[in-house]
């Protein structure tokens, strides 16, 4: 088993080989702490400002909402435009959002309806940039690596999701929230400069009709392919309701937990270290196990247990203990369903195919903000959390029980030599319906 997931572990770090991909992780591993710290941040001013799990709940709504309004414009700009200006464009705004809310923080003017508007514009620049973001990594690895690119970039996220926490409860702490937000605001020049130093290879799609009618084109591939949908299902359960918990942590840790910011990205930086460990050991082993149906069904599970053994804690200890083990099967489902879904697109239309997942996927996040939101308020954190554990977790166990082809369900993996043609994107997606 050792000399297994050494072998396996060697393997994932294989597309670091290619110098432009090795370049972008760089940007981003630096640019993505500053944006955790950032998360961290925001919603500890928020709880500061209102003490009110609804308004955190309305945040929430307003960064994701665009994803689900936009998602079909952005899916196809991202497969016809050049993806690499894109993410200049997006990670541009994204910094002068940064340094909207460390100016408002600083001089005392910030005012719930500002973190509102500016959590809605992040949210704007999030949906163009997330189907340009995770196409471009293919586009710098080439299809042959995606899925072990993806496992790269997922790690570079939970690395990021561990250390922004943490980092950002010490820097509230000790020089004051603005601080977070100017840090975070600098660290997009390190993703800035690995844009402008990369070099990718895109197959660009020509416009040959509306966007509405290029988006519809994605969600008829995707109708062919049950198996995507059951990868759809499982991210739907793990975003509705493990990711939208995340969003009453601060009221967690202030009721229950009698903390302060430190408690709070102590939290979260438990859940990212969690994830960490879940990329590095466990999601390099669960790539080699034949049935990918029930490996994602059984992290699901696991996440909403653990989640629902969180709620019941009043104990830092165990507190920080049970996010760690929820989180460490996030990126089994996760990065399993980002990967698969590119290996099954065809490549003109992968940015679209992308985007209606994270539509469906993260743009179920404003309902989910909300209701967690609200329901915190009116049954308290740690019952708004319970529930939410326990639907995740029976809801995985359904998909399990009423989708037998799930159970059954194994993934050929493609010689990494064969050519991008349409014979083979053809013989790629029927491999995973096996």
């Amino acid at each position: 088993m050792a000399g297994q997931l050494v072998s396996a572990l060697g393997a994932s770090f294989s597309p670091l080989r290619l110098r432009n991909f090795r370049i972008y992780l760089g940007g981003q591993a630096v640019s993505l702490v500053g944006t955790w710290m950032q998360i961290t941040a925001q919603s500890w001013v928020v709880w500061e400002i209102s003490h009110s799990s609804a308004a955190l709940g309305i945040v929430g709504m307003f960064s994701f909402l665009p994803i689900l309004l936009l998602g079909p414009l952005a899916g196809v700009l991202a497969d016809r435009l050049d993806r690499r200006r894109i993410l200049l464009l997006s990670q541009t705004t994204a910094m002068v959002q940064a340094f909207l809310l460390a100016l408002l923080v600083q001089t005392g003017w910030i005012q719930i309806w500002h973190v509102y508007v500016l959590a809605a514009l992040l949210g704007l620049v999030t949906a163009l940039d997330m189907p340009a973001q995770q196409a471009f990594i293919g586009d710098l690895t080439g299809i042959q690596n995606i899925r072990k690119a993806v496992v790269l970039n997922t790690m570079i996220f939970q690395v990021s999701r561990t250390v922004g926490p943490m980092l950002a409860g010490v820097v509230i702490a000790s020089l004051g929230t603005a601080t977070a937000f100017w840090l975070n605001g600098a660290s997009f020049l390190a993703v800035l400069g690995s844009l402008f130093v990369v070099r990718a290879h895109q197959v660009r799609k020509a416009a040959t009709g509306t966007a509405a009618g290029e988006f519809v084109e994605g969600l008829r591939f995707m109708q062919r392919q049950p198996r995507m949908q059951d990868l759809i299902g499982f991210s739907v359960l793990l975003t509705f309701f493990g990711i939208s918990a995340m969003t009453i942590l601060p009221a967690v840790a202030a009721e229950a937990l009698r903390g302060k910011a430190d408690v709070l990205g102590l939290l979260m930086g438990a859940s990212g270290a969690g994830s960490l460990g879940g990329v590095l050991f466990v999601v390099p082993l669960t790539q080699q196990v034949r049935r990918t149906g029930v490996v994602i069904g059984t992290a699901a599970i696991w996440t909403g247990v653990w989640l629902a053994l969180f709620s019941f804690s009043h104990s830092l200890p165990f507190s920080v203990l049970a996010m760690f083990l929820n989180g460490a099967a996030f990126p089994v489902v996760l990065t399993t369903a980002n990967g698969l879904i590119q290996f099954m697109a065809p490549p003109h239309m992968r940015a679209r195919v992308l985007t209606a997942f994270l539509m469906v996927s993260f743009g179920a996040q404003p309902l989910a903000a909300l209701a967690v939101g609200y329901s915190a308020h009116a049954l308290g954190p740690l019952a708004a959390v319970r529930l939410n554990g326990v639907l995740m977790a029976l809801g995985a166990v359904a998909l399990l029980i009423f989708r037998p082809e799930l159970r059954r369900w194994e993934v050929a993996a493609m010689p990494s030599t064969a050519p991008q043609t349409d014979e083979h994107v053809a013989m790629r997606s029927e491999a995973v319906q096996a």
